[in-house]
């Protein structure tokens, strides 16, 4: 796997909470299209869609993590993994290492860690000796079908081994979350919100937004009256189970 070297690593992201990103690029290759490519492009962190899905490793993430955390007065209650690449990217477990590496660092720091996945979370984090924080363990969940996956989100893994893991870290008594964006519209695929969320039941938060970036998405015609049915319908399943409940916009 290719590697970059970096001079910082922990920074207060535009919506105000810390983050770490362990590598440049994600090989999961989402299409919606993927806001954190088009930012990459902008600033010219990846020349091409293909550029962006060959991604570089941070090689001194740990270093730099150390670093800036031991030098820190008042370090963050939580940092976030991640809001521009995957911290368990399929196919790379180098990525998968550092990330794991990472929380060690930040729990020992008495920081703990949200983390954000497309890909399948180890069962290892349910480890309380090695990862004795309350950390969040997240996935990325619009869909059950397969079909929509490989279209939209090529790389990335299939739904149910998603679900599948946080379902098992969930048991072994550690926080867990879905986050629900961007959630399609029915010109995109016709779909069960319900039946999408009874498959994961169990989480203990569900983030819930829409689809945006997206001609397609952004032109259904009854897209607010549809996205607020779905709020609805996820504002219900929330209270019915007392699961904490988060919107976008």
């Amino acid at each position: 796997m290719e590697s970059i070297v970096r001079k910082t690593l922990l920074y207060k992201s535009g919506l105000g909470f810390s983050c770490v990103n362990a590598a440049q690029g994600c090989g999961h290759g989402c299409r919606y299209p993927c806001y954190a490519f088009m930012m990459g492009r902008t600033y010219g962190r990846a020349s091409s869609y293909e550029d962006w899905c060959r991604p570089r490793i941070v090689s001194n993430a740990a270093e730099l993590l150390e670093k800036e955390l031991s030098r820190m007065k008042r370090r963050p209650d939580r940092v976030h993994f991640s809001l521009t690449t995957d911290p368990f990217m399929v196919g790379y477990p180098e990525v998968e290492a550092m990330s794991m590496r990472l929380t060690e660092i930040a729990n020992a720091h008495g920081v703990s860690v949200s983390i954000l996945t497309k890909g399948t979370l180890p069962l290892e984090l349910a480890d309380r000796a090695r990862f004795p924080l309350d950390n969040v363990y997240g996935i990325s969940l619009v869909s059950l079908d397969e079909k929509f996956r490989r279209k939209w989100e090529p790389g990335a893994a299939p739904f149910a081994e998603r679900i599948s893991a946080l379902r098992a870290l969930h048991d072994r008594g550690r926080a867990t979350l879905v986050h629900m964006e961007p959630y399609p519209t029915p010109n995109i695929i016709r779909q069960d919100l319900a039946a999408i969320l009874t498959a994961i039941d169990f989480t203990d938060t569900v983030f819930f937004g829409g689809w945006n970036y997206n001609a397609v998405a952004t032109g259904f015609p009854d897209r607010k009256a549809f996205y607020n049915e779905q709020r609805a319908v996820v504002r219900r399943f929330c209270a019915d189970r007392g699961v904490c409940c988060d919107m976008a916009g």
